[in-house]
């Protein structure tokens, strides 16, 4: 299971991801030396914060510290580390201050951090850029290999973070040792000296995520202020709670980096609108953290209202955005966010239904946007290939409602919108039959609590798929048909025989939201345990079948492990 923890704080991970600790390399280990230019600090405060341990040199360069480069997130574990073992006397004020300075002179360009964005997202993901399975023993066997791809350092200081784990955590050492797997390329001969995973992952970590990059110095040059007062046309998914489209209107505040929010979103399924307001603050120009609510107290775990953070992304021509707005005790809820500039040109934001089946006929679909014409023909819609507009309902500038054909021969597969110049991209796809489901989360993890701990939750979704163009399922050409309709259920994960988790690790509700039971040892369970265990969440479609004309299902994975006992987070990160 290839699983990024990004959002349950370890303290492998925390420790991993900030390092000043002076730890020296083994003689004949490789430069103690920099050779390499490094990045002066010219902030006042910085300068009498880090100072007095992080010597200066004459370029204006702190020791360490003019070597590494790193997010908002990463410069506040470093000086919650300096506080904690150091210790550094700082205030919050202060703390908050330091971390604006370094993330502008010392973080990240918007490019190196766009990859790594699920770890502020406080997302689950499936990682997939990892080379090897050397690299993974390496660098992601204790945390997420986000984690280490967040900073850019020094060929020096890289070493001198494989020698700080080398000694504080024994697993690291004994992970660093381990000959490299085969496919990392391990030298040929008889006598060809074997490589070690250690190796292999420092070689590929110091290649891939150096001090100076294009990116960087490009970034350095143009990094500008955050202009982004305004009004953001948004478009927003909760898992299991559907679609919104709505606005965001960013207000100044008191410095310029520092924003106001107000923020409605309307179902696309219909319904009654939420409303949120909050702060911000940009770091680099480009990295927005923030906090916001709705106006009433939340009324249940998932409530669309609650107190949530903010992480997003914002281009570099601070003309769109992307991120999650994200809650819970273990962040497990959340807003998938999208964000355009609002300007006085037409804009689409979202099409329901969300996908179209080939040969279907009469079809109301509502195309969402902003300042759409008023009055539109069929001939002024362009859906793409397959698909006709026979009629324009209504249309005003913020919908459009039409009945479309599409064509028994259509071509499976993503589509456009276009109407009045505006065209939203792979908007909506065409698909052929629902193949099959796949549950999701694929894998996930829920927290036992509700005595004196919290419970983590988790809410799943039935997708259908076509097989797409090839016809086989799993592949790169899949095409996602969207939420089916299903009944849900828990089946056994036979780990250990006669344990019956599904009967003591929680409730699955009609509508795929599990609840996890209490932590605590269970009288009522073979030797006193805990409600832990590990259960199939299995989806039926109600409508969909395969050639066999049998029910199409599918099924996740889920752990239910104790509650979280030690935490670390970031708050000061968050306006």
């Amino acid at each position: 299971m290839k699983v990024a923890v990004a959002r349950f704080g370890l303290l492998a991970l925390f420790s991993a991801s900030v390092v000043f600790a002076q730890v020296d390399a083994p003689p004949g280990d490789g430069p103690t030396k920099e050779s390499e230019e490094g990045i002066p600090v010219a902030d006042a405060l910085v300068k009498e914060k880090c100072g007095s341990c992080h010597a200066p040199d004459a370029k204006g360069n702190l020791s360490r510290i003019s070597w590494i480069r790193t997010t908002p997130e990463g410069w506040a574990q470093a000086i919650k580390r300096m506080v904690r073992l150091n210790g550094l006397a700082i205030t919050p004020e202060e703390s908050r201050a330091v971390i604006k300075s370094l993330s502008a002179s010392h973080g990240l360009a918007p490019e190196e951090a766009k990859p790594v964005m699920y770890i502020p997202e406080k997302r689950i993901v499936d990682e997939t850029s990892i080379p090897n399975d050397s690299v993974r023993g390496a660098c992601a066997s204790c945390h997420a290999f986000g984690q280490p791809l967040s900073w850019r350092r020094s060929k020096v200081e890289w070493k001198q973070l494989q020698n700080m784990h080398i000694a504080l955590y024994s697993q690291a050492d004994a992970q660093y040792r381990r000959s490299a797997d085969e496919d990392a390329g391990q030298p040929t001969g008889p006598n060809a000296p074997k490589r070690t995973r250690g190796e292999i992952g420092l070689e590929y970590i110091q290649k891939t995520a150096p001090l100076h990059t294009p990116e960087w110095s490009a970034w350095s040059a143009r990094q500008r202020a955050p202009r982004l007062a305004g009004d953001w046309l948004v478009t927003a998914s909760v898992p299991g709670q559907g679609r919104y489209v709505g606005t965001m209107t960013v207000t100044p505040g008191a410095a310029a980096d520092e924003f106001g929010t107000r923020v409605t979103l309307q179902p696309i399924a219909g319904g009654a609108p939420v409303t949120r307001s909050g702060t911000g603050l940009v770091y680099a120009g480009y990295s927005w953290r923030g906090t916001s609510k709705g106006g009433a107290a939340p009324a249940k775990p998932d409530d669309l209202g609650s107190p949530a953070r903010e992480a997003m992304w914002f281009a570099p021509d601070q003309q769109s955005a992307q991120g999650r707005w994200f809650w819970g005790d273990y962040q497990e809820f959340g807003y998938d966010v999208k964000l355009v500039r609002a300007t006085a040109a037409p804009a689409v934001l979202a099409m329901t239904p969300a996908s179209l089946k080939a040969g279907s006929k009469g079809v109301q679909v509502t195309i969402f946007g902003h300042n759409l014409p008023a009055t539109l023909t069929p001939a002024a819609v362009d859906l793409g290939a397959g698909v006709t507009v026979t009629k324009v309902v209504s249309a005003n500038p913020s919908q459009a409602v039409l009945t479309v054909d599409v064509a028994p021969g259509a071509a499976s597969g993503q589509r456009d919108i276009g109407i009045a110049g505006a065209v939203l991209e792979q908007a909506f796809p065409v698909f052929r039959k629902v193949d099959y489901l796949k549950v999701t989360p694929e894998t996930s993890i829920s927290r036992l609590g509700g005595t004196r701990f919290p419970k983590g939750y988790q809410q799943f979704e039935a997708i259908g798929f076509d097989n797409g163009p090839d016809g086989k399922p799993n592949t790169a050409d899949d095409v996602a048909a969207g939420p089916v309709d299903a009944t849900w259920s828990m089946q056994e994960f036979m780990s250990v025989y006669y344990d019956d988790d599904v009967k003591y690790v929680g409730a699955l509700s009609p509508t795929a939201f599990f609840t996890p039971g209490l932590e605590g040892p269970n009288p009522e369970r073979r030797f006193g345990r805990n409600n832990y265990g590990e259960v199939w969440i299995v989806a039926t479609a109600k409508n969909e079948k395969d050639r066999f004309g049998r029910p199409l299902s599918g099924r996740s994975y889920l752990v239910v492990t104790v509650p979280a006992y030690q935490r670390w987070d970031q708050p000061e990160v968050s306006q």
